[in-house]
């Protein structure tokens, strides 16, 4: 864990949301002291689902609490705390979540996107404490990543950095290629099958597994053009077929044209606990951050 900046001892919240799944936790001194999991309406009007979230928060909220942290699936005015066409959330289409949670909590509110929760929560509590520039991408059925540059996470203007998935590749675009959703489009098969597979060696499965590492490859390289970290993190459901599309990842990022930057790349999947909690509290630490 990050040990140059001095944590209060005061205990912060993070909240990590994503449709109807909410999860959020007390974080004590670098760990989770209290944990929840609720199901929230995300299919109700804006006001039913805040009022939701605040309940959920309520039940771990003290005087004493110096932040909370949100992670929101959407573009968010990072300075305003507002968030814009929430994922999932239909009624969440331009919702001033920073003030109305500090209007209920009085604390400092931090509101941020999943990918970049997940990113400051590498940073801080998993396989990036070593590393000042990393990126976190999440594969599921979308694709983005956060960005940490010089031990800071990189939001851009509109929190629109690390929306990698949707650079135009071959005839579509990368989220459509290397996300879990191709492997049912493209060979009708389902992730969870296609991996049942994999794991007892079956040629057909490797062999889909392989050239989704050839196209994923393409995908990191164009991550490293962009911002040349020394740690990708992958995470979400695509990193459970790592291991079957990881040699062939690696083969095709021979073609990258810095041979040191491919040499000194690290790439690993993620595997730290509750890190969307973490990641989302994180982000009150990173906005202590000096340097």
């Amino acid at each position: 864990m990050i040990r140059d900046l001095t944590r209060p001892e005061e205990p912060v919240i993070g909240v990590f949301l994503e449709g109807k799944d909410l999860k959020a936790g007390r974080i004590v001194n670098d760990k989770v002291d209290q944990y929840l999991e609720v199901e929230i309406d995300n299919t109700a009007e804006e006001e039913v689902v805040l009022n939701q979230l605040i309940g959920a928060i309520s039940r771990l909220y003290t005087p004493d609490i110096a932040g909370i942290g949100i992670g929101v699936p959407s573009l968010v005015d990072v300075h305003k705390g507002i968030v814009y066409n929430v994922e999932h959330i239909p009624s969440w289409r331009t919702v001033h979540l920073g003030e109305l949670l500090k209007m209920q909590f009085k604390t400092g509110i931090y509101v941020n996107n999943d990918a970049n929760c997940l990113a400051i929560g590498e940073k801080y509590y998993g396989k990036g404490t070593r590393y000042r520039n990393m990126a976190a991408i999440v594969a599921g059925i979308g694709l983005g990543a956060g960005i940490i540059m010089d031990n800071r996470l990189y939001s851009g203007s509109n929190c629109g950095a690390g929306e990698f998935g949707y650079i135009p590749y071959k005839d579509r675009n990368y989220e459509y290629y290397c996300t879990t959703g191709y492997f049912e489009v493209k060979y009708g098969i389902k992730p969870k099958t296609l991996l049942a597979r994999a794991q007892k060696q079956d040629k057909i499965a490797l062999a889909i597994l392989e050239q989704f590492g050839f196209d994923f490859a393409n995908f990191v390289m164009t991550v490293m053009f962009s911002v040349d970290p020394e740690l990708i993190v992958i995470s979400g459901p695509v990193a459970e077929f790592f291991p079957y599309f990881k040699d062939s990842l690696r083969k095709n990022l021979n073609s990258f044209p810095f041979e040191k930057s491919v040499e000194n790349l690290k790439i690993e999947v993620s595997s730290s606990p509750n890190i969307e909690v973490l990641g989302a509290a994180a982000l009150y630490f990173d906005a202590q951050r000096k340097n």
